[in-house]
């Protein structure tokens, strides 16, 4: 950046020295100025060499700022989709509270249970010792009668086995109370795991959204600072061409009073030369006149006789597609954005007139303009005339045109969204609102 505006700020100052003045062209000979021609054209290439890689990171930019736009919503996508697992994490983690309250109960009751058991064992105990112990054996051998030994047989063989039942329920009752615990726990580890999973998932997700939307950010900023560079390479290039055609103008007028000097001792050759020339002149524009009738005659659809202003139109009745003035941009969709000329909706090809006669200045590429023809009308006045196809330009710098003169094919070159002329008026280097002029 501080490079291009470097290379800039020379191109600037190139244009103030190459500026004339009275002192200057009169010490300042025509082989001077041819050098000083061509010094100023490496800077015209050094200005479009900028333009052009301003042009070349706007569209790097703009083209990573589409990709990671792309990416941002493929994350907000990987967002939606985390919505959905965490909608169907939160019923797990709902179902898996439900079970926890279950194996809660359950571990509850069979505590419950072992609580009870150990209280009758520990009540049968203290009886055992309050009492004293009494064998199995006496209970049977106390019997008075056979039938009264089978009974307390009976008897005793149901204590043996309720207590037997009794020690293996509470054995049971202890594992489940155990198993319940383990049970517990595994479910509370997992509830758990399922929560920083998620929260885990949700901060990534944040984490990439933040990346992409600052990203986003960077690459803006890249384009607009390479449409401010791009913009003043554009004012560059036009002081440039204006500074080449003072020097032009210098050149000529140079060499006018050299040839006037060489001249002063045949002032008769000279006058008679400039009557021929005169003749010449008005004849060529007889001609151009008869041309452009004839042009009117085989295509009245292709009719470039202007309105009331004092321009021709380069077109001629085109419909004009988008005026001069502020509105939204049909590339960058950028709000008010300075359209500075009008668009004639035309098909490629079409042929475009010189809406004045004048001096070429530009006939080449010209950043956003495309491939663009610009003419010198003299006092400050200028017409340019952009999006020309490739291949389409007639007739190139330095060359002096008619009205009228067929210059170039319109086309669809430059930022553009279809085919059309661009059309501009510029005073001073300035653009105006071109339609009082047509």
């Amino acid at each position: 950046m501080k490079k291009i505006v470097a290379g800039a700020a020379a191109v600037l100052l190139a244009v103030t020295m190459f500026g004339p003045s009275d002192g200057y062209a009169k010490k300042t000979t025509v082989a001077e100025i041819d050098k000083q021609l061509k010094q100023l054209q490496q800077e015209v290439q050094a200005a479009k060499a900028a333009q052009e890689k301003a042009a070349s990171r706007n569209q790097e930019a703009q083209h990573y700022k589409n990709k990671t736009t792309l990416n941002l919503e493929y994350v907000l996508g990987q967002i939606e989709q985390v919505k959905g697992e965490m909608s169907e994490t939160s019923g797990k983690i709902a179902s898996t509270e439900k079970s926890l309250t279950a194996t809660a109960t359950a571990l509850d009751e069979a505590e419950a249970r072992v609580a009870s058991r150990e209280k009758l064992l520990e009540s049968r105990v203290r009886l055992m010792y309050t009492d004293g112990a009494v064998s199995y054996l006496d209970v049977l051998l106390s019997s008075t009668s056979f039938s009264d030994f089978l009974d307390r047989a009976d008897s005793l063989k149901m204590i043996v086995d309720q207590d037997q039942d009794l020690l293996v329920q509470h054995k049971l009752d202890k594992q489940t109370v155990i198993a319940k615990k383990q049970e517990l726990e595994g479910q509370y580890a997992q509830a758990k795991q399922l929560y920083a999973d998620l929260e885990s998932q949700r901060s990534l997700l944040k984490e990439k959204e933040a990346e992409k939307q600052e990203l986003i950010a960077y690459y803006d900023q890249e384009i607009q600072e390479a449409e401010v560079i791009t913009a003043e390479q554009d004012a560059k290039l036009v002081e440039l061409a204006s500074s080449r055609s003072a020097l032009e103008t210098q050149k000529d007028k140079l060499k006018a009073e050299e040839e006037a000097r060489r001249a002063a001792a045949a002032k008769a050759e000279a006058e008679r030369r400039a009557a021929i020339a005169a003749a010449k002149a008005a004849e060529k524009a007889k001609a151009a006149k008869a041309a452009r009738s004839a042009v009117a005659s085989a295509d009245e659809s292709e009719d470039y006789v202007g309105g009331d202003g004092p321009y021709l139109r380069p077109v001629g009745y085109a419909r004009v597609s988008s005026p001069y003035g502020y509105r939204t941009h049909p590339v960058t969709h950028e709000v008010g954005k300075m359209h500075t000329g009008v668009d004639f909706a035309v098909p490629t090809g079409t042929n475009i007139h010189a809406a004045e006669s004048g001096t070429v200045l530009v006939a080449e590429w010209y950043s956003g303009y495309g491939y663009c023809v610009i003419i010198d009308h003299g006092g400050g006045m200028w017409t340019l005339y952009g999006h020309i196809r490739s291949g389409g330009i007639r007739v190139s710098p330095g060359q002096r045109v008619e009205r009228g003169q067929v210059i170039a094919e319109s086309g669809a070159t430059g930022r553009v969204t279809g085919p059309h002329l661009h059309f501009e008026v510029r005073i001073n280097g300035k653009p105006v609102n071109p339609m009082p002029y047509l």
